[in-house]
């Protein structure tokens, strides 16, 4: 990790970016993708998964008996940590359920608002050399909290062209009962548009390499909804001389084994951490099973050594997606940060808690969103209706003012909406 000692504001601007492929090739690339499973459907998606994830699939969709062989094929120890898991994220978001009240904002003129669930969603889960069975969790339990009608999942099919045997575990655990065989930038196509076997939603939820990523983006201009733009994994620790050098190397390369365009960032407020905590990283690394794709992400990552006050704006420019605030009373530097998905306080919060167990969503804005966007969240999966009623008071009362007003923006048609009703309570 290059080290950046004191960085003027002037270069920080280099220091906040994140690995890009070129991004001219990369919408171009998944264009073709999402116009080939809009035109041809289940073969289209057949042909590319042939092609990017290197197996033949005939069924797309999951059959009730791989179902029962993955469950069967689980260890129970495994089972009972996914059960865990899930009741923990299940009483946070349940928590997050907010019961309708209705106002009185002019005698007679009552309005509220009501949530309403999404009727279809998609999650896409990564599979690959990480299937990530926690992302079923995260996504699937307040979908089914929310009471969104459908769910349908797509997750890439491994070499044999079974999905990940914990993926289909966790989805049975947690209702999802729509499974599909298929990966990348077709998966997205295939919700967003339907094929003869997969059908179409109205909102993608889920994380995913940059041609994910990108495909989102693209049918969200094509009216799709998507959770958020949620791209290659990311951390910054913030770390002082109390942050234990072994913890803060583990956190770092939790990220940094996610994948190769993964990034993760070290912002100190000295240096004299700096040697302990390099040599704990290379001692950590030689033991990784995923050490070369960690090695790679490094690659894309730095050290930058700020006073306390600068370290604190540079984290709110950078707005990463996890927040590590290992140093001394973590809860006041915490109260500054004002861009950041998730963050955890102290020595004993690693990030690998968020990912799957704490309680708290792990699918988060990366790549800089999280100056605008959440996380995911219970309510993520429901739309908000609005009502208002008013009685003939009411009318009375508030009509006026909106005669008045249509007027002034010269909308007789709306000004003639109140003034008949008023004519007939004379």
């Amino acid at each position: 990790m290059k080290i950046f000692d004191n960085p003027s504001r002037d270069s920080w601007s280099a220091l906040l970016q994140r690995p890009q492929l070129e991004l001219e090739f990369l919408e171009g690339a998944v264009r073709n993708v999402l116009n080939r499973v809009k035109k041809s459907g289940d073969s289209a998606v057949r042909e590319l998964t042939l092609q990017f994830d290197k197996v033949s699939v005939e069924a797309l969709q999951v059959s009730a008996a791989e179902l029962a062989e993955a469950t069967a094929s689980l260890p129970e120890d495994l089972k009972k940590a996914i059960q865990t898991a899930a009741a923990n994220i299940e009483k946070f978001h349940a928590a997050q359920k907010r019961e309708s009240v209705k106002i009185e904002t002019t005698p007679g003129v009552t309005c509220w608002r009501k949530a309403v669930a999404i009727d279809k969603v998609g999650i896409y889960i990564p599979g690959g050399s990480a299937p990530l069975f926690s992302t079923v969790l995260m996504l699937g339990i307040p979908a089914k909290l929310a009471g969104c009608r459908e769910v349908v999942l797509c997750s890439p099919p491994d070499k044999s062209g079974k999905i990940n045997a914990a993926i289909l575990f966790a989805a049975q655990l947690v209702g999802v009962k729509k499974i599909f065989k298929a990966g990348g930038a077709q998966a997205i196509a295939a919700m967003a548009y339907g094929t003869e076997s997969i059908p179409n939603v109205y909102k993608i939820f889920g994380p995913g390499n940059q041609y994910v990523t990108k495909a989102k983006q693209l049918v969200m201009e094509e009216g799709v909804a998507i959770d958020m733009p949620a791209g290659p994994s990311e951390v910054l620790v913030m770390a002082d001389e109390s942050a234990v050098p072994s913890f803060v190397a583990a956190d770092l390369l939790s990220q940094a084994e996610h994948g190769e365009d993964s990034q993760v960032i070290l912002v100190l407020n000295n240096d004299k951490n700096v040697a302990a905590i390099q040599q704990a990283i290379q001692q950590q690394l030689n033991t990784l099973p995923r050490k070369a794709i960690a090695e790679k992400a490094l690659l894309n990552s730095r050290v930058v050594i700020l006073p306390k006050k600068e370290a604190v704006d540079f984290v709110n420019a950078y707005a990463p997606e996890h927040l590590i605030i290992n140093m001394n009373d973590p809860e006041s530097v915490a109260a500054e940060i004002v861009n950041a998905g998730s963050v955890f306080l102290g020595n004993y919060s690693p990030e690998a808690i968020g990912d799957y167990a704490s309680g708290t969503n792990h699918t988060l804005p990366t790549n800089g969103h999280a100056k605008a966007f959440a996380g995911v969240a219970l309510e993520s999966f429901v739309k908000h209706i609005t009502y208002q009623q008013l009685s003939a008071e009411g009318l009375r009362n508030l009509g006026p003012v909106v005669e008045k007003m249509a007027e002034a923006e010269q909308l007789d048609g709306h000004k003639m909406a109140i003034r008949v009703r008023l004519d007939t309570l004379k």
